[in-house]
């Protein structure tokens, strides 16, 4: 299938390699490296949804700080957009690329204001799109802010980039029985209730007709595979 338009979901820890927190150089000039040569080589529009989840997760600032559930997300969201600009730069610096890091939060000194016709227009031209600040609602994680930029941008599909090779039946890093899953629909996901990705945004893209694939980002060739309309990883299919 040739794909015009993809949103890319890349995690938050991915941006720490083997760690769990803060930040490997050499992992981010990996993906760097990775969006680049896919870009290049298949000529496709595509926006980077990224998360903040190797520096704030607000789970841990709930449970360890005690701070408020609202100010928890603001605190993430403010995470991404530091990842954001981050990223950018390495494709900037290594590659040349063209970058545009548009937030849905409003930081005007760092990033451009998410506008959906403005990011269109980045997109038409060439340029990559990482997309920011989440929703800008708290509540609303990462994985939803994606599917939602999917449906307003009209991509034909959003990638979740992982550590892992896409979804299993449990924690393949816990489970030594877990089962790998190539592809399930949106219905089965959300009945099995199985982890990777947001139930909500599962089944806010299944309303939507959205397949989401899920791979290691960290694997190499196998963004670009994805954005060739390959079988990589694992498909969740709209029912």
């Amino acid at each position: 299938m040739k794909l015009k338009r993809v949103i890319l979901k890349i995690s938050g820890e991915v941006m720490s390699g083997n760690g769990k927190t803060g930040f490997d150089k050499d992992a981010i000039r990996f993906i760097a490296d990775e969006i680049h040569d896919a870009v290049a080589e298949t000529k496709c529009e595509l926006a980077i949804v990224i998360g903040g989840g190797n520096l704030v997760r607000g789970s841990r600032l709930i449970e360890g700080v005690g701070s408020s559930t609202i100010i928890a997300d603001q605190a993430g969201m403010l995470a991404t957009i530091i990842n954001g600009i981050i990223l950018q730069d390495f494709l900037e610096k290594n590659h040349q690329q063209e970058v545009r890091t548009m937030s849905a939060v409003e930081v005007r000194a760092f990033t451009e204001p998410y506008i959906r016709r403005r990011a269109e227009g980045h997109m038409e031209k060439g340029r990559i799109v990482i997309l920011a600040g989440g929703s800008a609602n708290p509540r609303f994680t990462t994985d939803t802010a994606a599917v939602l930029r999917a449906i307003e941008l009209e991509a034909d599909l959003m990638i979740k980039g992982t550590k892992v090779d896409g979804i299993y039946s449990k924690d393949p890093n816990a489970h030594n029985d877990s089962e790998f899953i190539q592809e399930i629909s949106q219905h089965d996901f959300v009945m099995q209730k199985l982890g990777i990705l947001d139930r909500t945004a599962v089944t806010l893209a299944g309303e939507n007709h959205l397949p989401i694939r899920v791979l290691n980002i960290l694997k190499k060739g196998n963004l670009s595979k994805a954005l060739k309309g390959e079988d990589v990883g694992s498909l969740i299919v709209p029912d």
